[in-house]
């Protein structure tokens, strides 16, 4: 069965409810949330060579965790969005619009560099 952005986030929210964790997920707390579950994804890699990051998502306990961390961090990212009512994938879409517009692929095929500063 497919689920949906929509469907996730209902899940993530059910999940918080059943628990009556509300308290702790104020619009503020969500945020923190992201960014705290993105940097225990982040710490995962810290001083870790390409080789090694390969070797680690081949090893199923590692993967496992990389995985974890992945999924704390997206269910805050929904948890955000449910609790303040954005649309994720309407939001996605119109900030790949405004990305395409900024960075087209004429001038950006193979090269970064923020505007301005190139």
């Amino acid at each position: 069965m497919v689920k949906t952005i929509k469907d996730l986030e209902n899940s993530a929210m059910k999940f918080a409810n059943d628990r009556k964790w509300g308290k702790y997920h104020k619009t503020k707390d969500l945020a923190i949330g992201i960014v705290t579950e993105g940097t225990e994804l982040l710490e995962l890699f810290r001083f870790k060579s390409d080789k090694e990051i390969k070797e680690m998502l081949k090893n199923p306990k590692k993967r496992e965790m990389i995985e974890d961390e992945l999924a704390d961090t997206f269910t805050f990212l929904l948890m955000f969005s449910g609790r303040n009512k954005i649309d994720l994938e309407k939001a996605f879409y119109n900030k790949q619009k405004k990305a395409a517009i900024k960075y087209p692929v004429e001038k950006y095929n193979g090269f970064w560099e923020k505007p301005g500063r190139e």
